[in-house]
């Protein structure tokens, strides 16, 4: 086994267990665009079932944006292909948050509406835990972003439980570099499936992401530093 697939599987499992993610019996749905991201955490998700002693079940579910792309077949074949009990919801989520009243910040909106999408669906098909591709980059970027644009000190929990502890949002991949998870993706030689976003590569997070790479190519530790800066936050010297 490559170090890439060891380090993956090894920081995947590190957060899963410290943090309580899955229990046995649990049905977990996969959020799965058909980026590296998601498609990783599909995969190891499933494998990881025949390597730890408790017993869960997973349901991969895409969500066509609407943009006109074949991402909902091409996402089907995949499923097919390798097994995954699956659905997929086709929507016009991605047109509407391009609409001409919401053009500053298209991806807020794509993502609030997708999310609701997700929800409906773990009711119906009998999830109690969602799982998100997000990453380490995603959690500091995502921080940034509050901080410029929404004027708030927040960013993505690993662990967050919703509508009364009916549904529980996991991240497993939050200790994981998007780096390895790139790597990981190029070595499996998954297709990386384009939804055919017209905001895709000029996005505020894209902004936030190009900036950050100047810091951490300045000096290495900044983004461990900024990372462990979020778990060890000072309330007493805050305003």
């Amino acid at each position: 086994m490559s170090y890439v697939a060891k380090e993956i599987k090894r920081l995947t499992g590190k957060a899963i267990h410290t943090k309580d993610m899955i229990r046995d019996g649990d049905h977990v749905m996969v959020a799965v665009s058909g980026g590296k991201d998601s498609l990783a955490l599909l995969w190891l998700l499933k494998e990881r079932i025949k390597r730890v002693p408790i017993d869960y079940s997973i349901t991969a579910v895409h969500v066509d944006p609407g943009f006109g792309g074949n991402s909902a077949d091409q996402m089907t074949s995949f499923f097919l292909a390798n097994g995954f009990e699956f659905r997929v919801i086709k929507s016009d989520i991605g047109p509407k948050s391009h609409g001409p009243q919401n053009r500053e910040n298209p991806c807020f909106l794509c993502s609030r509406l997708r999310r609701k999408l997700l929800f409906q669906m773990a009711e119906e098909v009998g999830c109690n835990r969602i799982a998100f591709g997000h990453h380490k980059d995603d959690l500091i970027e995502t921080f940034f972003l509050n901080v410029f644009y929404g004027a708030s000190i927040s960013t993505m929990m690993p662990v967050q439980s919703l509508f009364g502890g009916k549904l529980t949002v996991i991240r497993p991949f939050y200790l994981v570099d998007e780096d390895i998870i790139s790597r990981y993706a190029q070595l499996m030689d998954w297709p990386e499936i384009s939804l055919d976003c017209p905001t895709a590569g000029s996005s505020k997070r894209e902004e936030v992401k190009n900036m950050l790479k100047h810091f951490y190519r300045s000096n290495r530790k900044i983004k461990g530093n900024i990372f462990h800066a979020l778990q060890n936050v000072n309330a007493e010297y805050l305003l």
